[in-house]
């Protein structure tokens, strides 16, 4: 266990010495594990004590033609393995979020206007900036695309998420709805 925990700290040591200067910002205390792929450095910013496991794919890489592209991962966040968080507009994940593995959010999609030509030769369409709120945990499979999440929400496993959703509150589903929402008059969880 001892010698783990030196490797670990070599390790992320090295990372941030090695890549510091091309992210937008890296906190000397993130710990970025083996990423599956990573695009846009400079346009990332990963706040302090935030943790990124392992093969997670991180983008921010505007649109031809965009001013500006920014992902920001603010403090004590924990990303599980296997996400897939792709800006090419604006995406902010918020302080102390936890994502499972395997959660995708995106502020873009693939337009499917013309049937005659193959999805992927077809424009994207860019969404609004996305905010997933403080403390909001996202299970297992979610899909976050082009929408926005309250503080403090629980979205459930397998859930896509495709219209806003407020503070506050429990969502699950495809599409995912809510129920529950907390009350403060009552401090109390209501069914929805």
């Amino acid at each position: 266990m001892f010698i783990k925990k030196v490797y670990d700290y070599i390790y992320y040591k090295a990372y941030y010495l090695i890549n510091s200067k091309s992210f937008a910002f890296l906190a000397p205390s993130a710990r970025v594990q083996k990423l599956l792929r990573i695009e846009g450095k400079q346009n990332i910013s990963i706040g302090n004590n935030v943790i990124i496991q392992r093969l997670t794919w991180l983008a921010a890489v505007p649109l031809t033609g965009a001013h500006k592209c920014k992902l920001t991962i603010g403090d004590g966040t924990i990303i599980g393995h296997f996400n897939h968080i792709y800006a090419t507009g604006e995406i902010i994940i918020g302080k102390n979020v936890l994502t499972a593995d395997k959660v995708y959010i995106a502020d873009n999609q693939h337009n499917y206007e013309d049937i005659n030509v193959p999805v992927l030769k077809q424009s994207i369409k860019q969404f609004p900036a996305i905010t997933i709120g403080d403390g909001t945990w996202l299970g297992e499979n979610v899909c976050v695309i082009g929408v926005s999440i309250g503080k403090n929400c629980v979205i459930g496993a397998n859930s896509v998420v495709n219209r806003p959703l407020p503070d506050y509150c429990v969502a699950v589903g495809s599409p995912a709805r809510i129920i529950k929402k907390y009350n403060f008059q009552s401090k109390e969880w209501e069914k929805i």
